[in-house]
């Protein structure tokens, strides 16, 4: 795994070729291109501010449009880790490089996107004026997402090489994880029905819920949760980094033959 990293170091240019690749794909024959990164989210956030005005939702706006936002970075990678590998059968076969670079340039691709929606974000929550007591957090958090992302984005498209049912199988825990997960509703919420410790522990064993909250809490100055369940999501992630950097070394000498 270190050689993989250390040819990864080397190749780099073809890192970089691979994400501008993706950046230019997602946007190939749109008249307006790259710009579509900011004008997605400023569209999303117009469409659910008149949404909540219409059915006088109690969730505030900029909670429910930090959720979305976040969420869909997860969303956008796990569904392009779906043919990260497959989607590049000629590549595989044909040159000599690390496959991790696939899923990495695909990932590394929609960090960019995510970034620009922070953007807008950002001057949506100035706006609405949000209180960044804790912004300084951002980094650390954004990394521990991206890391979940690459992580699962690693399984998911090995998996896919071998078990074409695999989306189809995604679609579905994708559904369920999305209402597990505090995207469109406060953590708070949950916190104050008073459950037992223990389905507040497996609440935050989704990883996704400690960096929802976290996101919150640094750029809404949302309530904080309890530091032993936000480590635990955060602890989370970072092992679906290394299981997903695992699985993926283990099965990528066998891509060629099912490809």
């Amino acid at each position: 795994m270190f050689a993989t990293a250390s040819e990864i170091v080397r190749r780099r240019e073809l890192l970089w070729i691979l994400v501008a690749r993706n950046l230019k794909i997602r946007y190939k024959g749109s008249a307006l291109g790259f710009f579509w990164s900011l004008l997605g989210p400023l569209c999303l956030i117009v469409i659910y501010a008149v949404f909540l005005r219409l059915i006088r939702f109690s969730i505030p706006r900029p909670v429910l449009v930090t959720g979305i936002l976040v969420w869909q970075f997860l969303a956008t990678c796990l569904g392009d880790a779906l043919y990260a590998v497959v989607g590049n059968a000629n590549l595989v076969t044909k040159a000599a490089f690390p496959r991790i670079m696939l899923p990495m340039a695909m990932v590394a691709a929609n960090l960019v996107n995510f970034l620009l929606s922070c953007v807008v974000l950002g001057v949506y929550l100035a706006v609405a004026g949000a209180d960044w007591g804790a912004v300084y957090w951002f980094p650390a958090i954004l990394l521990t997402q991206t890391a979940l992302c690459f992580g699962v984005s690693l399984v998911l498209s090995a998996a896919n090489v071998f078990f074409r049912d695999t989306q189809h199988i995604l679609s579905v825990v994708m559904l369920a994880w999305f209402f597990m997960t505090p995207v469109i509703y406060p953590v708070s919420l949950v916190r104050a029905q008073q459950f037992p410790s223990w389905v507040e522990t497996a609440f935050f064993a989704n990883p996704m819920t400690g960096i929802l909250s976290a996101y919150r809490t640094a750029l809404l100055s949302a309530e904080a949760a309890p530091a032993g369940l936000m480590a635990l999501s955060f602890a989370v992630a970072w092992l679906a980094l290394a299981a997903g950097l695992w699985i993926f070394h283990r099965v990528q000498p066998a891509f060629g033959d099912e490809l």
